[in-house]
């Protein structure tokens, strides 16, 4: 009917309107709390009971790498390497106590622990990173000790090479000769075996030299000769390279005694003439120490690239069938005690037995270094 008001017509809110009306009303705040595990939790979320066994990320890893980190911390306790800071006088930490003072450790910051212990890791203790291996430092010491795990493994497998073609060169009996050794390190067979020599000796050996060398390459009367004269001529060098190795040995040794100070107590040892047992373990020095230089790539005469590069030598049935199915040579078993007594200190009987024959009766060089620890207990 005509003068009836109708009732007001709602009208739909723009979108202008609706984006106000959203801003009016404002959520409640949601308070949030930061826990030690980096994640993020309402303040209304139920919280843990007192008695509720917490497990961080680090328990975590350690649980799920429990074999790592525990083989890698075993390796570093057993090392010898000091992990700890101690007074003088104070007792040395029990192997148990270095363990836990390592886990300790590697649980609380194992960015210091890789930084301080990287030189005693394997690439497979790496492992035990994982849940830090986002920080450059571990990225790099990661590359630090896989090189050097490389670059150890490469100097095995040439040592393993050489250490074929040795007795490769063994069998044949020429190169590792004593003459042919005497002829590379006059010197050195001089100071082992040369002096305790008799006259007969010497003869013997010129004559076993002519011989061989006649066998070699027969050639009747004149190639008699022709062997004498070589053989005058390489004597000669010998003698000649022998008097200037001693010239340089005499002056280095003469340079050593005028920076030491003179010392009335310093007992000089008298050399005597050595017994037969004590001459066939000079021998026996001089000779190891000749197979040592090969193997670590000394011999100035030798090609080596022919033995490194020689994938014929890779095959390490070689060594085991050559030492008898005994992988402990006498050279690696040599290495092995001086590596032992350089971290230990301790010297092994054969090394003892082998020094006191070589200080008293091998050269003044060693007769000097046999009195020297009477020089310095003063």
């Amino acid at each position: 009917m005509w003068g009836e008001i109708e009732p007001p017509v709602k009208t739909q809110p723009s979108l202008c309107e609706r984006e106000s009306e959203d801003d009016v009303k404002l959520p409640e705040p949601m308070i949030l709390t930061r826990r030690c595990d980096m994640t993020f939790t309402p303040a209304d979320a139920p919280q843990p009971r007192p008695d509720a066994q917490v497990t961080s990320p680090v328990s975590c890893v350690s649980a799920a790498e429990s074999v790592c980190v525990n083989d890698m911390v075993e390796a570093i306790a057993k090392s010898g390497s000091p992990v700890k800071s101690q007074q003088i006088g104070e007792a040395e930490l029990s192997p148990k106590e270095r363990r836990e003072e390592l886990l300790q450790q590697y649980r609380s910051r194992p960015l210091v622990f890789l930084e301080r212990y990287h030189a005693l890791l394997k690439p497979q203790n790496l492992s035990a990173f994982a849940h830090v291996c986002s920080d450059p430092r571990v990225q790099h010491y990661s590359k630090v000790i896989q090189r050097r795990a490389a670059a150890c493994t490469n100097r095995t497998r040439v040592r393993n090479q050489r250490y074929a073609a040795l007795r490769a060169l063994q069998r044949e009996g020429q190169y590792f000769s004593e003459e042919q050794m005497r002829m590379r390190e006059p010197l050195l067979y001089e100071q082992y075996i040369g002096q305790y020599l008799t006259d007969e000796e010497v003869l013997e050996r010129s004559q076993e030299a002519m011989q061989g060398d006649a066998q070699a390459e027969p050639g009747g009367a004149a190639g008699g000769l022709a062997h004498l004269l070589l053989n005058s001529y390489q004597e000669h060098l010998i003698q000649n390279r022998l008097q200037e190795e001693q010239e340089r040995e005499d002056g280095a040794q003469e340079e050593e005694e005028e920076d030491e100070e003179d010392d009335d107590d310093t007992v000089q040892q008298e050399a005597g003439e050595p017994t037969r047992e004590e001459k066939a373990l000079l021998r026996e020095e001089f000779i190891s120490q000749m197979h040592q230089r090969f193997l670590d790539g000394k011999d100035k005469d030798f090609n080596y690239s022919e033995v490194d590069e020689n994938p014929d030598y890779d095959n390490l049935d070689i060594v085991s069938r050559d030492a008898g199915g005994d992988t402990d040579t006498p050279v690696d078993v040599r290495r092995e005690e001086e590596r032992r007594q350089c971290e230990t200190g301790i010297v092994t009987p054969r090394q003892k037995e082998s020094h006191s024959v070589l200080t008293s009766m091998c050269c003044e060089i060693c007769r000097d270094k046999a009195a020297s620890p009477v020089s310095s207990s003063r």
